[in-house]
Formats: C-alpha cells, sequence, structure tokens
C-alpha cells in the first residue's frame, strides 16, 4: 500500500513548488521590460527572489493546509475499521496520515528553503510538450463550457446517470482472495467412519490430488489435534496442497479452473465425501471469525436438532439451484449410532423397580462405577478402580436387553433378577454427533463457497429465494457469517462513519472558505471524482469490496484538494477586482498545471498497484484500480465542470480597488 503515499505526499510540494517558480518567472518577465515589481509585505531584508518566494509560498499555504487536513480526515472511516479489514488497511490508514503530516511539514520549511537555494535569479518558464499539447486542446473545450454552460451541465448529468446505472451492476465481496499460492481442502466424511477406515481414504484422496501436474506436493491430516483445540473427529481430514508456480502450469489453466477440475475428479471418484476448497491463512482466519470450517456459512439457530437438520437439508436444497454457490453442505448434528434406553414405568412398577434403580444398574454395567482407590506408594495420587461388565455382555442391543436388574421381593425377602428388557426397551438410534452452540443457543451450520460469480450477488439471490421457498418454525432463525457478514457488517460501519466524514470535510471547508456556497461547490467534486472510479470497476470487472470503497474514500481528499486550488484562486483574483468570466478563465489556465501535475503524480505512484499481479496485490487492485480511475477523470471534471459551477452559483462580489491603491499584476 505504500505506492499510495508516494504519489500524494508530494502533492502539496509540487503545488508549493509550481507556484513559486511561475511568480520567480513573471518577476524575470517583469525586470527583463523594465517593469515595476509589485508591492506586497515581506518580512525586513526579503528583497529579490526571496521577497517573490516568500510571496509564491504564503499564497498557496493556506490552500495546502486544508487540502492536506482534509485529506487525512477523509481516511478517518478507516481507523474504525475492525476485525480482518481492520487488521489489514488500519496500519496503512496510520501510515498515510504520519506521512501526510511529514510531507506538510517539509512542503512549508523545506521546500521554500531549497527554492531559495537551488533555483537561479533569473527563471524561464517553458511548459513541456505534453502540457502545451493539453493546454492548446484545453482552451478551446474551456471557452466552449463556460459559454455553454447548459450543455456542460446537462452532460455531466447524464455522465453521472450512467456512472450510477453501471454502479449498480457491480458485484460484491467482502476483500479480494489474497493468493497464497496453496490450495487447503477439506474432505468431511460419513460422521461414524473409523480411523481406520478414513486413513484408507485420506490416502487415496492424497494420490488423486498429487496426480495433478500443478500439485507440487500434499501433506494431510486426519481428526483432531493432540492438544484438543481443534473439535473434531476421524471423518475430518484436511489437505495442504502447495503449487507449483504458475509459469509450470499446463496452459490455459488458472486457479479458479484447476479447483474445479479437482473439485469434480474428487466427487466423482469419492461418493458421499464432502469437499470444501480453500487456502491455507484464509480458511484459518475465516473459521476463527465465524467458527464454521467453511468460506462462507449460514448458522441456523432453533431447539430441536432434527428440525434443525431438516430445515438445513431444505436450504441446501434451494441453495444448490443458485449459480455459483459450490462446495454446499450440512454439518452433521445427528448420525452418531447411540444405544436409547426408553424405561417402561409401569413394567418396572410391576417389579417394584423405580427409574433411577434402573438408571444405576445400567450405568454400572456399562459405564462402571468406583469400587475403591489405588494409591501410589509414597505419594498422595490415587485413582479410582472402575468395575463394569465384561466387553461381551454389554456389545450389543441384545446383550444390553439381557442385563438383569435386581428387584427385591418384600413378601419372601428375595431378590429376583429381572432382564433389562422386560422394563426397558432398548434400540439403536441416530444420536446426536455434534450439538453446536453460540451465545447458549444451538445452531447449524449451512457452509458454502462462491466461485465463477461475485459473493454478493449469489448470496442475496440465496437469500430472496430461501425467504420465498423455506419457512421456518416459530423461534428458528438465520444469519449468515463469513465473508459475507463480514462484508454486512462492514458496510454497516461505513454507512455512519462515511456521512460523519463528509461533514467534517464540509466544515474544514467551510473553515477555509467563510462560505456555505464556497463550501458547497468543493464538495460537487467528491461526486465527479467517483465516477472515474466506477468506471474503472465496472471496465475491469472488478466487484465492489471494502478495499474499493476506501479507495473511494481516499478519493474524497484528493479530489477535494483540486477542488480548493482552483476555488481559492479563484476567489483571489476576484478580490483582486477581476471580471468573474475573466477570473475563471484565468484561474483555471492557472492551475491546469498545478491539478494535472498532482493528479499524475498520485496517479502514477498506484499504476503499479492496480496492475500488479504477484502473490498479495489482489487486496490492492481494487483501491489502485478507483483511485486511478478517478483521478484520471477527475482533472477534466475539475477544469471543466467545475469553472461552470463557480460561474452559476459563487457569490464572490468584485472588489473594486481605490484609484490610490498599488494594482497587483494578474498571475
Amino acid at each position: 500500500m505504500g505506492a499510495i503515499d508516494f504519489g500524494l505526499i508530494v502533492d502539496a510540494t509540487v503545488i508549493m513548488v509550481e507556484n513559486i517558480y511561475r511568480h520567480l518567472a513573471e518577476a524575470t518577465t517583469r525586470r527583463e521590460a523594465n517593469e515595476p515589481e509589485a508591492s506586497y509585505p515581506v518580512p525586513h531584508g526579503f528583497t529579490g527572489n526571496l521577497a517573490t518566494i516568500y510571496r509564491s509560498a504564503t499564497e498557496v499555504s493556506h490552500a495546502i493546509f486544508f487540502s492536506a487536513a482534509i485529506i487525512i480526515v477523509g481516511f478517518v472511516p478507516l481507523f474504525t475499521l475492525s476485525g480482518v479489514e481492520g487488521h489489514i488497511f488500519g496500519p496503512m490508514a496510520k501510515t498515510y496520515a504520519y506521512a501526510l503530516a511529514g510531507g506538510l511539514l517539509a512542503t512549508f520549511t523545506v521546500s521554500p528553503a531549497l527554492s531559495a537555494l537551488l533555483l537561479p535569479t533569473r527563471v524561464e518558464e517553458t511548459e513541456t510538450l505534453i502540457v502545451s499539447w493539453l493546454r492548446r486542446l484545453y482552451t478551446p473545450v474551456l471557452e466552449f463550457v463556460l459559454i455553454n454552460r447548459v450543455v456542460t451541465l446537462t452532460a455531466t448529468a447524464l455522465l453521472l446517470s450512467l456512472a450510477i446505472f453501471a454502479g449498480r451492476s457491480l458485484g460484491l465481496e467482502f476483500l479480494p482472495h489474497l493468493e497464497e499460492g496453496n490450495l487447503w481442502i477439506r474432505a468431511t466424511m460419513p460422521p461414524a467412519v473409523s480411523l481406520e477406515e478414513g486413513n484408507d481414504y485420506v490416502n487415496r484422496i492424497r494420490k488423486t490430488i498429487k496426480s495433478f501436474p500443478e500439485v507440487e506436493t500434499i501433506v494431510s491430516q486426519q481428526g483432531r489435534p493432540d492438544d484438543g483445540t481443534d473439535a473434531t473427529g476421524f471423518f475430518n481430514a484436511e489437505f495442504f496442497v502447495p503449487l507449483k508456480p504458475e509459469s509450470d502450469w499446463r496452459k490455459g489453466v488458472d486457479k479458479d479452473a484447476l479447483t474445479s477440475e479437482l473439485s469434480s475428479t474428487l466427487i466423482e471418484e469419492f461418493p458421499g465425501i464432502e469437499f470444501n476448497f480453500s487456502q491455507h491463512i484464509q480458511d484459518n482466519v475465516q473459521e476463527a471469525v465465524s467458527g464454521v470450517k467453511g468460506e462462507n456459512s449460514i448458522k441456523l439457530f432453533g431447539n430441536d436438532l432434527q428440525t434443525l437438520t431438516k430445515a438445513a437439508n431444505q436450504i441446501k436444497a434451494v441453495m444448490k439451484t443458485i449459480r455459483g454457490i459450490t462446495d454446499l453442505a450440512v454439518f452433521s448434528s445427528v448420525g452418531q449410532p447411540t444405544i436409547r434406553i426408553d424405561i417402561d414405568r409401569f413394567a418396572a412398577g410391576r417389579y417394584g423397580l423405580a427409574p433411577g434403580d434402573i438408571n444405576s444398574a445400567v450405568q454400572t454395567a456399562i459405564g462402571g462405577q468406583a469400587a475403591g482407590d489405588a494409591y501410589e506408594e509414597s505419594s498422595d495420587r490415587h485413582f479410582p478402580n472402575i468395575v463394569r461388565l465384561a466387553q461381551p455382555y454389554r456389545q450389543s442391543v441384545e446383550a444390553i436387553d439381557r442385563l438383569t436388574i435386581g428387584s427385591q421381593n418384600p413378601t419372601t425377602n428375595t431378590v429376583t433378577q429381572i432382564p433389562l428388557k422386560e422394563v426397558a426397551k432398548v434400540s439403536l438410534v441416530s444420536g446426536a454427533s455434534f450439538i453446536y452452540r453460540e451465545q447458549q443457543q444451538r445452531y447449524l451450520p449451512i457452509k458454502f463457497s462462491v466461485r465463477g460469480r461475485d459473493l454478493g450477488g449469489a448470496v442475496l439471490d440465496a437469500q430472496r429465494k430461501i425467504a420465498e421457498e423455506v419457512k421456518l418454525p416459530p423461534g428458528y432463525r438465520l444469519e449468515w457469517v463469513g465473508e459475507f457478514g463480514n462484508l454486512q457488517d462492514a458496510i454497516k460501519r461505513l454507512k455512519v462513519i462515511v456521512p460523519v466524514t463528509i461533514l467534517l470535510i464540509s466544515v474544514l471547508l467551510y473553515f477555509n472558505f467563510s462560505s456555505l456556497a464556497d463550501t458547497l461547490l468543493g464538495l460537487t467534486v467528491i461526486p465527479m471524482a467517483m465516477v472515474g472510479g466506477i468506471f474503472a470497476l465496472v471496465l475491469t470487472g472488478t466487484p465492489f469490496s471494502v478495499s474499493a470503497a476506501i479507495g473511494f474514500i481516499a478519493l474524497f481528499g484528493i479530489s477535494v484538494m483540486e477542488g480548493i486550488i482552483l476555488l481559492s484562486y479563484y476567489n483571489q483574483l476576484i478580490e483582486a477586482g477581476k471580471e468573474r468570466f475573466s477570473a475563471l478563465s484565468e484561474a483555471c489556465q492557472t492551475r491546469f498545471r498545478p491539478v494535472m501535475m498532482t493528479c499524475n503524480a498520485a496517479c502514477v505512484g498506484l499504476l503499479p498497484a492496480a496492475f500488479s499481479t504477484a502473490i498479495g496485490s489482489q487486496v490492492q487492485r481494487p483501491l489502485a484500480l478507483v483511485v486511478v480511475g478517478g483521478i484520471l477523470l477527475a482533472p477534466s471534471l475539475v477544469l471543466l465542470v467545475l469553472p461552470v459551477l463557480i460561474g452559476l452559483f459563487s457569490r464572490r462580489a468584485r472588489q473594486i480597488p481605490s484609484s490610490n491603491a498599488v494594482l497587483e499584476p494578474a498571475e
């Protein structure tokens, strides 16, 4: 993310040095024409170039300071981010603020000092071929828009409408997938699978995955770790699959194509096993955030496990019909083979047995009961001696049926052994294998991934279809977690903080201009800059994400800075007595070069990030695309549309100087 700093922290210095250079060139021209020097207050002892540099620096210092302050305020939303996005973009926001503050300090101190040391006494202002060519194109267009205001504003309104329409077609995602150069594959086998049988499947899956030429190696793990931090069973197997460099892959195969091919092959060769594809770091982060082993998931909250399972399968059937949703599976909540013993209270009563007597006998026979303690010699450590029936007498339903319960006959004072099947029903049922809980509520996860489509579009379609086709019982609810849940949380937070940020920018603009009309004019450049960012996302097929949102936030400050440069100079010309049309034309021509230079500096600084394809570049690319697209289009809109708005709505009144006042030459 450092590229964004390199381009933008020099903007203030560019404006300062350009203004100093222009004034020095004008002073040189006046001296050669034997014209009198302009009179303006300077500190004692400042003459010649020093006086010109002082006047040039103070002329733009006010606008530069507020522009930098507005850019820093524009990044306030980044300081409010939390979770994954906060960890990624929080350091960038702090670095950005510190770098901009340092650059601002250097602009007010180092730049004027170096200008006084390095710039010669005689300065000739010569524009480069590119600037001269752009100015020749700009001048007639500027004259046209200032004369034909209705046409200009109509075209601008159409452009904004087109951007809004194009923006509605953008997809949604939380963050672009950070390419790690590996795959993390999870295989979910039937819950009752044994360690030995599961290990055989794991070895076969390893061989199948390793057969792909893009795979460098593969490491597998089955069950849960020794430290017990990941509660799962033998049915869960996970595979870490590092991939070879993409230059060694088959022609025409990319990461998505490889994932689809692997998924199809594994599902075909291992029916009944569910597979999920992610990446190593991504999988760990998402599991830590949502608590579910899956890229995205739905948490279905409710009380009864059977009802939860039934409703979850209905939701799964609906989601199968949604384009782009893959790796769909319902987590196993039931399916564990369980011996269920239902006591017949009436039958037990006929034998004089209470339910507690039967429960105690079953617990002792099957689970065991302590018959004493074994103590270690020369130690206070002791261990209970557990006594229970031998395995042959408790290993099947039939064996448990034959367990006997002692019933005392009060008449004869003898004990009669009653078979358990006479007083209870013993059956093998499918019991609870896992019970997922969150905030003292049961839930059942439904995991899924999205490939070949944007996450937001797929989830929104799924939400609409589930609401139409699945009727949940009273007391049951859905919660979307994972990437989409993070996206919703981030958007909710930005919906609050972004308006607050715009309000703070408005306050700073008002402090700068002391005019409500000028404040609103300064804010109009924000939608102008956003147009370019929207078009950049649409043309590159990039979904809207938190990264792109941060790019738009960066545009707030950058675009307002360009507006301040132009509007402040226009106000200076009006206060100097210039006529409105003449002041607009001169302000645009004079500020054409610094606006183009600052925009190009910020744009060039982010070009590598916008077009990089290296590992790790995926997160910063949407941010860079938005800023580059917005800055490429912003100069045209700021230098053409803003002057029209200034001419229509600015309330700055022309001041007629007194006859004995010394007129300063127009700049």
